[in-house]
């Protein structure tokens, strides 16, 4: 359903405004909230950028509103109440969901992104080699951590004398003694390499197109060589726990290429009969590159990766020296490739796992292999398509250039249904690229849903029930060293990365959250006893996969915030605002937030004026000019600090009276 704003009467569509969303029931408007969402944008992965999106009237429906300062109760609206417009035609007017290029990728960050949640690709569409950069979401160094500090009390101690002084630049100084070790560092799996011969590089210029469909989460790439049109097909099955390539020509035996697995970790390849190909590795058990071997490194994460290729009848597979697989005069060739780590939680040493990767791929493997291709991509879109479609939005130009006569003006456009994949209509013959370049003269509200729609995509790819939170690159890598380690930043990061997953109607796509943030608590309830000597649990600025709830290394500006966990417990009762589950709210939600309260209760101290205050307390990664005119970033009471600790002591409030009211009924 289009999106909708009720301004002043109920009912009645205005131009969408950018950054804001308004609940509405049938009486008055209720809640006004602002909505930024951390997406990648279309030249990049990096799940860090300011998004805006939009609540879609009708498919979710705020069931707890702030009004007056506090948490009121309302009803689910009749379905008459709904914003239900009859002048838009979604089937009609709504452009092809797709990201678009006219040429193979030059950087990782014109690569595109594919996934489901544990398994991810980057697919650089090359036309003499294919390159699929993959990760899977467990491969990470290190193992689990002893996250305590018993000299940080002697240490707080003197951070807040400090701070009471005035003493800023000082406090500042002396806070890096509450610092403790990095995070672990989240790790690649390995390179599918597909080499095609010199012929490819002799394509037709002009016939190049690569794009990504978000209508089915599927990468294409098309290019002709003399009178053959080579195609390729990428997708990362959630079902079917596969990433699967499809590569064919359009003449019979026209398709030949070799292909090979690769990873920058410590690894070994062997080939399992003539068309698979089992990589077998390890990640570091310490935060060194893999090229270093230590007599003190750990155990770390083991894991396998198996190729499986199917060609068809009439083409011919040979096995090479180096590891690789030849395929000649084939009409086409299905890639699959299954992965698997001995990750066994963030409480399990590798070295004490019981997981067998190898044995782990090959049976998700076996359990495929009858699959067609056709099978395997009809579970994928029903799979996908099952979340996608959930929410549709339109938007209209601004009311200079396309409002007339108080009615809107709609472009006709056909469903990208009706087409074969790589027909090409106008807006297709227009790259991503050249669009945000001309978006600042024409404002094609069809490019807002573009973006819009990608943000959704990016979670669905990045985070499903069952796997790892998303971290800082969603779940795509192609470094053993990646930026800020790849890992989740509690600052906003991972919660920007989880703001779209209710008001998109992708509320499953939450539950890594939830679950990593009970992990955090375990850990976090160690730290908080030794290092502050509180009750509850706390979690500071940056975690890894082992749940790391202690400060990070180095200055204060960025190591010492004790809030992480407070901010990503307000995503506990905003889950149950939306979806009103009072099992998820007595068993999940409330003993989170009542840790989460424990240590803001200890953690708040009275200060020289009587009032309780934090101390010492930073506002994230910033600095400030102290009175004395140095600089420094440690004070008391940051803005930040105590907007999230009365939201968060407001929550537990109402969740105590909503729970209440569940015993007394």
């Amino acid at each position: 359903m289009p999106c909708g704003v009720s301004v002043s009467q109920p009912h009645t569509p205005y131009r969408l405004s950018a950054h804001y969303s308004v609940f509405f029931n049938s009486s008055k408007v209720l809640s006004l909230s602002f909505l930024p969402f951390s997406f990648s944008f279309f030249a990049s992965v990096s799940l860090s950028l300011l998004y805006i999106f939009f609540v879609a009237s009708g498919f979710c429906w705020l069931g707890v509103v702030m009004e007056d300062g506090e948490w009121v109760m309302v009803r689910k609206p009749a379905e008459k109440d709904f914003w239900n417009p009859t002048s838009m035609d979604l089937a009609d007017t709504s452009k092809p969901l797709k990201v678009t290029f006219s040429g193979p990728a030059k950087h990782w960050t014109d690569a595109i992104p594919i996934g489901n949640g544990r398994l991810g690709a980057m697919v650089w569409g090359g036309i003499a080699s294919e390159t699929l950069q993959l990760n899977e979401d467990t491969l990470w160094t290190g193992v689990p951590g002893n996250y305590t500090n018993p000299n940080a009390p002697v240490a707080l101690s003197e951070v807040r004398k400090l701070v009471d002084n005035g003493e800023y630049a000082e406090a500042t100084k002396a806070a890096v003694k509450l610092s403790d070790n990095p995070s672990d560092v989240y790790q690649l799996l390995g390179d599918i390499k597909v080499e095609f011969d010199d012929s490819h590089i002799k394509y037709t210029e002009g016939t190049y197109h690569r794009e990504l469909d978000l209508e089915s989460a599927t990468v294409r790439v098309k290019y002709s060589v003399g009178d053959v049109e080579f195609t390729r097909e990428h997708f990362v099955s959630n079902p079917d726990q596969v990433i699967v390539t499809k590569i064919s020509g359009s003449k019979p035996g026209s398709l030949s290429f070799t292909v090979s697995l690769d990873s920058k970790l410590h690894h070994s390849s062997q080939e399992n009969g003539k068309n698979q190909i089992i990589m077998q590795g390890s990640c570091p058990g310490k935060r060194i590159p893999p090229k270093v071997i230590a007599n003190d490194n750990p155990k770390g994460i083991q894991f396998a990766a198996v190729l499986d290729l199917q060609i068809s009848e009439g083409g011919v597979v040979h096995s090479l020296a180096d590891k690789k697989l030849k395929v000649e005069g084939s009409d086409w060739a299905v890639l699959l490739l299954v992965a698997s780590s001995s990750f066994d939680g963030p409480f399990t040493m590798p070295s004490d796992s019981r997981k067998d990767p190898i044995s782990e791929s090959l049976n998700a493997l076996k359990s495929i292999k009858t699959l067609s291709y056709s099978d395997l991509y009809a579970h994928h879109l029903d799979d996908y398509q099952n979340l996608f479609h959930r929410v549709s939005l339109q938007l209209s130009k601004s009311s200079k250039s396309n409002l007339k006569d108080g009615s809107v003006e709609i472009k006709k456009v056909k469903s990208s249904t009706t087409y074969s994949y790589f027909s090409k209509s106008e807006d297709d013959a227009i790259s991503t690229a050249e669009r945000v370049k001309s978006f600042q003269t024409d404002e094609d509200p069809s490019f807002v849903e573009l973006l819009f729609q990608y943000g959704r995509y990016l979670l669905i790819s990045s985070s499903r029930p069952g796997i790892q939170v998303s971290n800082l690159q969603g779940i795509w890598n192609k470094d053993i060293e990646p930026a800020w380690d790849g890992a989740p930043h509690l600052n906003i990061n991972l919660q920007m990365n989880y703001w779209p997953s209710l008001s998109c109607n992708l509320k499953e796509c939450q539950e890594p959250l939830f679950d990593y943030i009970s992990s955090l608590s375990i850990n976090g309830s160690k730290t908080a006893k030794v290092n502050y000597e509180a009750s509850g649990w706390v979690a500071h600025q940056v975690s890894d996969i082992w749940a790391k709830t202690s400060p990070d290394r180095g200055e204060a500006v960025w190591a010492l915030w004790p809030m992480g966990g407070a901010w990503l417990c307000t995503h506990l009762w905003e889950h149950y605002t939306y979806t009103m589950d009072k099992d998820f709210l007595k068993d999940k939600a409330y003993p989170l937030l009542e840790g989460c309260t424990s240590f803001l209760l200890d953690w708040l101290i009275e200060g020289p004026g009587g009032y309780l205050e934090t101390n010492p307390s930073t506002s994230p990664e910033h600095m400030f000019v102290a009175p004395d005119g140095k600089p420094a970033s440690v004070s008391y009471s940051s803005t930040m600090d105590i907007a999230i600790i009365r939201e968060v002591f407001s929550e537990i409030l109402s969740a105590a009276e909503v729970k209440f009211l569940f015993y007394a009924d």
